[in-house]
């Protein structure tokens, strides 16, 4: 498929986004049971504000791949059997919730609501932040969905692919939020640095996975079925066709092999072992300096990631549009 730069500005902003909250709530949370010193709402309200930035800044950018946006309401329509649908409803569900949670901390207007049996206090952003963590997976989903649910294009219909999205998401989303806590919540950046770092290792345990699995993938369609033909020597010479069309910009990316497989080799570095390193001596240092590194290198090896992604599913079309004569 031929990337388009909107769809991966997109999913791996909002995917940032996603993690950072996850991030937020679950040091909320440790605090709540007591498992971590409480922090200040000024990080709370900070986080959400960068999340609902990247979020925003995800929505705008699919705007972009758009023919109509002014017409982008009526994505909605098709919620019950349409998984972009359903995605074009949790994101701004989503994104509600991030803004009353970070309201609540910046007005610190966080009433009691009820207290557990052990003693532990429930109040409005507790509340409001299990309601965020449930949003904030679902969106995981129906964003992965959009591709894993296409059957005829086998590269993406996996679950790998949700499981990569989460995670991916998450890493990229704790990191970020290790980097803020170097400025506004220092007891914690060694927590979340250390959960950086596990859900790196699992995002890349589970990408190397995918990338194994679609080396491995038979296409059940080939030339001689296409044309009914069994004959093992078939090579076609032409797509019949002297100049572009929108098959050939749309589904076919026009790299070649080679540049594949830097583009790959390039986002597992940025992606993985640099960040962990880089967050290991961050940790090590107490340092901000690497753990800003380590979001920002992140961040541009899951570009190249999310453009991999899309390049690297073959269309059964392309049997056809990549011969040139």
């Amino acid at each position: 498929m031929n990337p388009a730069f909107s769809v991966i500005f997109l999913t791996t902003l909002i995917g940032a986004g996603q993690g950072l909250f996850l991030a937020l709530f679950t040091v909320e949370s440790y605090a709540a049971f007591e498992l971590l010193h409480a922090q200040h709402r000024s990080f709370y309200a900070a986080g959400s504000m960068v999340a609902l930035t990247l979020l925003v800044a995800g929505l705008v950018a699919s705007f972009f791949h758009l023919g109509h946006p002014e017409r982008a309401w009526r994505a909605a329509a098709m919620w019950r059997t349409s998984w972009l649908s359903r995605e074009v409803i949790a994101l701004p569900a989503f994104m509600g919730v991030v803004f009353l949670y970070g309201a609540a901390h910046l007005l610190a207007f966080n009433p009691l609501l009820l207290t557990l049996p052990s003693g532990t206090p429930v109040n409005l952003t507790a509340i409001l932040g299990v309601v965020g963590t449930v949003l904030a997976f679902v969106l995981f989903v129906c964003t992965a969905m959009i591709y894993a649910c296409l059957r005829f294009l086998r590269e993406w219909h996996t679950p790998l692919t949700v499981l990569n999205y989460t995670l991916l998401g998450g890493a990229s989303g704790f990191a970020l939020a290790t980097a803020l806590a170097a400025f506004l919540a220092p007891d914690v950046t060694t927590f979340l640095a250390g959960w950086a770092m596990i859900l790196t290792v699992l995002a890349f345990i589970g990408r190397v996975a995918s990338l194994f699995r679609n080396a491995h993938i038979k296409n059940a369609s080939t030339v001689q079925n296409a044309i009914g033909v069994k004959h093992p020597h078939i090579t076609q010479r032409s797509q019949g066709a002297m100049g572009g069309s929108f098959n050939t910009r749309e589904f076919f990316h026009g790299k070649t092999p080679a540049a594949l497989r830097a583009v790959k080799w390039s986002f597992l570095i940025l992606s993985f072992p640099l960040p962990v390193a880089l967050l290991g001596l961050g940790w090590a240092l107490h340092s901000p300096v690497p753990l800003v590194a380590a979001f920002v290198v992140q961040y541009a090896g899951l570009l190249l990631e999310r453009w991999f992604f899309f390049a690297q599913a073959n269309h059964p079309q392309n049997l056809y549009y990549q011969s040139i004569g």
